[in-house]
């Protein structure tokens, strides 16, 4: 009797306090059964995570009567305010910074052209289909979102079968476009936010291409300052080994900062944390003890896998929420008729844009005789890497269709479960053939993947100034027409090596401290 009393207060006094004792709890021994599970690479993290999430929740449920699946109460603030800055700065902060600027172009093709493709293949398709499906009710802003939101990725599964040793360039490109993506989609998701639909006309596009570039840059010089602010502040202060806690916390604050500030100033905080990231990892780690190196990379890869955790096991428990399908609109049919749009919408989304894109990233480089070609099998690997959706989906679809993760509408319930199902669907199905696909397309790690044509131009060549004082004027103006002949014939490269010589003679030197004061 005494035990059922202490049971009942403590349900009635600290609730919040058991339900995040035993979402922790769960959450302990999802990440210790996922490392047993380490060696099998057709089973990840994520989809560990999602199928222990369901468990999950059908216990939750079973315990509850069938009330709820759920412990927390999700909402798109805990996401974008606390769960989402770890997981993309690690991205920046780990990210190789050689292979992603050299492959930078095709990156943004990818990540940015690709995206825009893909929202309007995805808005036009469900604006088309939907209504022939007797599910409508939606408004041109809510097809809009609907575009962004599946336009998406997830590239988690893929990375994890890709080898960085032995295929860099195309674990480059999927590492690459999977970020730039997830920051796209959120810059043309606020975008749409903030547009008249109303009036969609010829305008509306040129409206939202350009508070896109406008995001888009202001967010990232916002990022690099503050990047190189803290680099700059840790070399001026220079805390030293007796004080490794307090640069780990600056680098850590700071990157904080970096995100707030930018959703502050209602730019988007994903672009800027994550070039905050490059620009730490590029300047300030170089400022900081070897023991606090450590540290640091250690502490955001723990941070970022707690967080990506966190989301696709609450993804899984979100899948048995009664409430949503109790108050969705569809009956069973027309529900799996929607589920399989929005899946072929996504296939087209990727194909309309992959194939194409890479047809021109490989011309532009056949000209720039820079690299290889991307192959027909490197481009199926990179158009299959893109169908997984994941914690992004999820925080967009709830951030337009819910109100701190409840809704009642129909219509809005409707569109929660059909996220749900979409990302459990193309995150198990897809995650569990992503191993026998490249396999049976790279059976030897792909040779064919690494960069050639390096020696192209010669070192001494990209050391040397465009200008110099010390020479005559007629000397300079044959560098500067030999460097734009450069520029022209190899553009990426070029500019790759001078930023690199630009980089070692000025920005080092005010950035990062000599290695003999370390």
């Amino acid at each position: 009797m005494a035990f059922d009393e202490l049971v009942q207060n403590l349900g009635g006094e600290h609730m919040q306090v058991v339900q995040i004792t035993v979402f922790v709890a769960i959450l302990c021994l999802c990440i210790a059964i996922g490392h047993l599970l380490e060696k099998n690479r057709w089973v990840n993290e994520s989809i560990t995570a999602i199928l222990f999430g369901c468990l999950s929740g059908a216990l939750i449920l079973l315990g509850n009567r069938g009330k709820s699946s759920h412990i927390l109460r999700f909402s798109e603030e805990l996401f974008f305010i606390y769960l989402l800055p770890p997981i993309i700065f690690n991205a920046g902060f780990q990210v190789k910074k050689k292979q992603f600027f050299q492959n930078f172009f095709t990156i943004m093709l990818f990540g940015v052209v690709g995206v825009f493709i893909s929202v309007v293949v995805v808005t036009a398709g469900s604006w088309w289909l939907f209504p022939k499906l007797r599910f409508d009710g939606l408004t041109a802003w809510d097809y809009l979102a609907i575009g962004t939101i599946f336009s998406s990725t997830d590239t988690v599964c893929t990375l994890q079968v890709l080898h960085q040793d032995e295929t860099p360039r195309l674990y480059s490109l999927v590492f690459g476009e999977g970020v730039v993506n997830d920051a796209t989609s959120i810059v043309m998701f606020n975008a749409v936010q903030k547009l008249d639909v109303s009036r969609l006309d010829r305008r509306a596009a040129f409206h939202i291409v350009g508070n896109f570039c406008y995001l888009f840059s202001t967010s990232t010089a916002l990022g690099i300052v503050t990047g190189l602010l803290t680099s700059y502040s840790l070399k001026i202060l220079y805390f030293g080994s007796h004080s490794s806690v307090r640069e780990i916390v600056l680098m850590v604050l700071m990157a904080y900062l970096s995100y707030m500030l930018a959703e502050l100033l209602e730019l988007s905080g994903i672009l800027t944390v994550f070039f905050c990231g490059i620009l730490m990892s590029h300047y300030a780690w170089h400022n900081v003890t070897e023991s606090s190196r450590v540290t640091t990379k250690n502490v955001f890869a723990m941070m970022s896998f707690v967080a990506e955790t966190f989301i696709f096991m609450y993804v899984g428990m979100d899948a048995l929420d009664i409430e949503k399908w109790k108050a969705s609109k569809l009956s069973f049919g027309p529900s799996i008729s929607i589920y399989g749009v929005l899946i072929v919408l996504i296939l087209l989304g990727r194909a309309a844009f992959v194939f194409p894109l890479s047809a021109l990233s490989n011309y532009i480089n056949r000209r720039a005789d820079r690299m290889s070609s991307l192959t027909f099998k490197h481009q199926v690997i990179i158009w299959w890497a893109g169908h997984m959706r994941g914690a992004v989906s999820i925080a967009l679809a709830f951030k337009q269709f819910t109100h701190s993760g409840v809704t009642k509408d129909e219509i809005n319930a409707t569109m929660i479960t059909n996220t749900n199902i979409v990302v459990l669907f193309t995150t198990l199905v897809f995650g569990f053939l992503t191993k026998p696909l490249i396999r049976h397309l790279l059976p030897h790690g792909g040779s064919t993947d690494r960069i050639s044509g390096e020696s192209a131009i010669s070192k001494d060549e990209m050391t040397l100034p465009l200008l110099s004082t010390e020479e005559p004027a007629t000397t300079n103006l044959l560098r500067a027409k030999d460097s734009l002949s450069m520029l022209i014939e190899r553009p990426v490269h070029t500019i790759h090596s001078y930023w690199r010589s630009f980089d070692d003679k000025y920005m080092r030197p005010i950035f990062v401290l000599p290695r003999g004061n370390l």
